[in-house]
């Protein structure tokens, strides 16, 4: 079996560079060394340590970020994009593997299971988040919380004595989950609309316009489907006193019938690992480009701090 040298940058602080999506694939078919001077680097869009790197590079999109080709040789993003050097794999099919085997994601349920799971929801929704930036998502809280409690397990909005150590226990005695991403862009799914389903709840969504593509629409309620907030927030005080639609809804399969299935993407994506370790396709982020990208980045962070300097300079007085 072939050695490579691989290693891992700029990911989330817990990814284990011995257990994650790309090193369990790879081991399929080579003896992988996690090595400092690399073959080749897998790295994210939480940090620049990836610009020491000559070898060939492989972006991920972890967040919301579009990959930036000056600085990788292939990337995997959640955009809808044709080029050659890409290939679409959301945040949320890392989270699949991480958290729970294929089938019993894809497992369909009987009337009498999902009739005995729901009957065993004692609590009516909750929403557990860190990030205080979208203004869409606390919104929505606030007004479906005038109706009926809401409880906030995450670092805002708190409202449960303080951040619940363990998401997928905290959620699952709910029967609704607030499931809205950080930003709303086209293709940008995250595990936020996975984890409620992972626990048997409905995910309530706002993000992806086109997320009917990899989600069925019958297993979530889609904040873009309704016209107004208080259309949707009807919509769930129904569900939530109409069990049999509810019932119904846990019966539904997980993903569309769009959705690449989630073992042949296994597939390409070993494929394409394979074809790049093996050389069909070179290196071709030159570091003229990377010195390129690395101005660019640099351009960025003085405008970014010049905004910060120009909203305190001229903050209004209270």
């Amino acid at each position: 079996m072939r050695e490579i040298k691989v290693n891992f940058v700029d990911f989330w602080s817990n990814l284990d560079k011995t257990d994650n999506y790309f090193y369990n694939l790879l081991i399929k078919k080579y003896k992988v060394v996690i090595d400092d001077d690399p073959d080749i680097l897998f790295y994210s869009c939480y940090g620049r340590e990836y610009l020491k790197y000559k070898c060939t590079r492989i972006f991920f999109a972890g967040e919301n970020v579009r990959p930036d080709f000056m600085a990788c040789d292939f990337a995997f993003s959640f955009d809808f994009n044709k080029r050659e050097n890409h290939f679409r794999l959301p945040l949320y099919s890392l989270y699949i593997d991480h958290h729970r085997k294929l089938e019993e994601v894809m497992a369909l349920k009987t009337r009498e299971e999902a009739k005995a799971i729901w009957n065993l929801k004692s609590k009516f929704c909750c929403m557990v988040v860190s990030n205080g930036d979208s203004p869409e998502r606390l919104d929505f809280f606030k007004n479906l919380s005038k109706i009926k409690r809401v409880d906030s397990g995450g670092g805002i909005l708190n409202n449960v004595g303080g951040k619940v150590a363990d998401k997928l226990e905290f959620i699952k005695d709910y029967k609704f989950v607030i499931s809205f991403e950080n930003k709303k862009q086209i293709g940008y799914t995250t595990e936020k609309i996975l984890e409620p389903i992972f626990t048997d709840s409905i995910p309530i969504y706002w993000g992806n316009e086109l997320v009917n593509e990899d989600f069925n629409s019958g297993r979530f309620i889609n904040h873009n489907d309704f016209d107004s907030q208080e259309a949707l927030i009807n919509r769930i005080l129904e569900i939530d006193n109409n069990d049999e639609l509810a019932i119904k809804m846990l019966m539904e399969p997980t993903f569309s019938t769009n959705k690449l299935p989630h073992e042949e993407e296994h597939i390409r994506v070993l494929d394409i690992l394979c074809r790049i370790v093996e050389g069909d396709k070179k290196p071709v982020a030159k570091q003229f480009w990377i010195h390129i990208h690395r101005f660019k980045l640099e351009l960025y962070s003085v405008k970014q701090n010049f905004k910060r300097y120009l909203k305190t300079f001229f903050k209004p007085e209270k």
